[in-house]
């Protein structure tokens, strides 16, 4: 059974960091991508960074460029954001999610937008608040 654990979410000043890791157990599928998006209250889930453990690819949304790193260890099972210089609009729950055929990534790269329906399964959430 594939799980997801998402943690390491608290409560941060703006301009401050916070480092989220996501736990996932029961994977067989080699070129699987790991993705995190987020969510505020009322709006759409939003794609935030992914990666591809297995040849190290990755692709971040321009809000979070530069301020967001995504790395996992080669085996995909411990993926982590860090998360530096957070604003008050980072303030959002956390998920992290897997796609099981890898195509998320690369749809991403092209289209500019991570698809919340190429993840097969996700996380439980883990909530960041940043005041200003």
């Amino acid at each position: 059974e594939v799980q997801l654990q998402a943690s390491g979410g608290g409560l941060v000043q703006a301009g401050g960091s916070l480092k989220l890791s996501c736990t996932v157990s029961g994977i067989t599928f080699d070129e699987h991508v790991i993705g995190w998006f987020r969510q505020v209250p009322g709006k759409e889930r939003e794609g935030v960074s992914c990666i591809s453990p297995d040849d190290g690819d990755i692709y971040y949304a321009d809000s979070v460029k530069g301020r967001f790193a995504i790395s996992s260890d080669h085996a995909g099972t411990t993926v982590y954001l860090q998360m530096s210089n957070l604003r008050p609009e980072d303030t959002a729950v956390y998920y992290c999610a897997l796609d099981t055929d890898g195509l998320s990534l690369t749809i991403a790269q092209e289209g500019g937008t991570m698809l919340r329906s190429e993840y097969d399964y996700w996380g439980q959430g883990t909530l960041v608040t940043v005041s200003s």
